[in-house]
């Protein structure tokens, strides 16, 4: 089995990290797991999209997907591009604090990440918020291993981050409050 998500912000609000640490999390559970990121013609402001596909076993999709189960947008400007790949049976997980207009999914979770970023006193993690909510959500990862792969993924420069990230990947977790479409059903919840 895989799962293919796909990420979409603007560029600043976190959105490679988040991936990052969603793969590498997968990864320290063993699964397998392709990545690629990919940023619009500037830093900040501009598009940037991130696509994830995880699976159970090798491989065989490569991370550029035309379907995917799961999308997770930090910016509403950048959407509907994204929203047009999701699958029927997919999952949308958005900054609900920017996006104002409904989202068409099979199962839509709107995350107050700016709100929750702040009582976590990390108000510049609101992505985090919003990948802690969505492995609630799905089950993908355990928080423990969302944790430690932000951990790993720092950079030394950005290390006095680590806590506030932390705080913010939990605040997303525990603002979910049951698995709305899991990630690994056979499995059960993890």
């Amino acid at each position: 089995m895989e799962r293919e998500i796909l990420l979409t912000g603007i560029g600043g609000q976190g959105v490679q990290l988040a991936a990052q640490v969603l793969a590498r999390a997968a990864t320290d559970e063993g699964r397998h797991v392709m990545t690629l990121g990919t940023y619009g013609g500037t830093m900040r402001g501009g598009n940037t999209d991130s696509s994830i596909v995880i699976g159970d076993a090798p491989i065989s999709t490569p991370p550029i997907v035309s379907r995917a189960w799961a999308g997770l947008g930090m910016h509403p400007r950048y959407w509907p591009d994204l929203a047009a790949k999701l699958r029927p049976d997919g999952i949308a997980a958005v900054n609900g604090e920017l996006f104002e207009a409904p989202v068409e999914a099979a199962a839509a979770l709107r995350v107050e990440t700016g709100a929750l970023a702040s009582e976590a006193k990390a108000p510049l993690a609101g992505s985090l918020v919003l990948a802690g909510a969505f492995a609630a959500a799905t089950r993908l990862v355990r928080l423990a291993s969302l944790i430690a792969a932000m951990e790993d993924a720092l950079p030394s420069y950005r290390r006095q981050h680590a806590e506030g990230n932390a705080r913010a990947l939990r605040a997303g977790w525990d603002s979910v409050a049951e698995p709305l479409c899991e990630a690994w059903p056979d499995e059960g919840a993890s």
